[in-house]
């Protein structure tokens, strides 16, 4: 593997706007953002080394901001530190990818049928303005500047999903495992725009739960990450990943 990340920061390099540090949008949560989205989409490849100095002089931000997103990346298990060697993006493996989609599973699928349970007419109107909103946004191998956005109303979908259960440690757990999870599947989403109608399943799992058909909604769930699950296993494979 490179031993260097190719640090295009989404294809934004510079400084980050000053308006930013505004006490809601922080400098540091800036940076944690773009780093993020540099490691999920496979900008900064697995294992490579982080070097501290490139990023900060790109972003043209203090050593503080980088090193507490780079902290708060840590804890997300996006990046590793490590005594005398510092920090490095994460590796993959097959291994991690399975335990990753074993805890989707069971924590999305807990915290959506929770979601049914104790969300109001507000919730209900999240899921659906955020399926409509991921139902009509173009996502197109073909053309990457079309994957960034999908990719941005994609997580929305899942995370508002499950939004209404009222649990904040669970959605903190949901999010970081989106987040590992997605790393794996977005390096298949740059080759395919899919292999089947995400469409239809987003729409059949966010009917059912505003309809408060739990079962129905948490089959449909399992089974729309299965299929993902399986997709990139078979990728995992033929790719020597193990």
């Amino acid at each position: 593997m490179p031993q260097e990340p190719r640090l295009t920061m989404i294809d934004r390099p510079g400084a980050l706007p000053a308006s930013a540090d505004d006490g809601k949008n922080t400098i540091s949560s800036q940076i944690l953002a773009r780093l993020r989205e540099a490691i999920v989409s496979g900008q900064m490849p697995a294992g490579s080394k982080i070097n501290l100095d490139q990023v900060r002089t790109q972003l043209q931000v203090s050593l503080s901001p980088l090193r507490e997103a780079l902290a708060r990346l840590t804890a997300d298990g996006l990046v590793l530190f490590e005594d005398n060697r510092g920090y490095r993006v994460s590796p993959v493996s097959l291994t991690d990818f399975q335990e990753i989609a074993r805890l989707r599973d069971q924590f999305e699928t807990y915290a959506l049928r929770e979601a049914m349970i104790h969300g109001d007419l507000a919730w209900e109107s999240d899921v659906i303005r955020a399926l409509h909103v991921v139902n009509r946004t173009e996502r197109d191998a073909a053309r990457p500047e079309t994957l960034e956005a999908w990719e941005a109303v994609h997580r929305e979908f899942h995370l508002t999903l499950l939004s209404g259960c009222g649990m904040p440690v669970l959605m903190r757990f949901c999010s970081m495992l989106l987040n590992l999870h997605d790393r794996y599947r977005r390096t298949f989403l740059r080759r395919t725009s899919g292999d089947r109608n995400v469409m239809l399943e987003h729409s059949e799992i966010a009917q059912a739960a505003v309809a408060r058909d739990a079962d129905f909604a948490c089959e449909k769930l399992r089974e729309h990450l299965s299929r993902t699950a399986s997709n990139l296993q078979r990728y995992l494979a033929e790719y020597g990943i193990d």
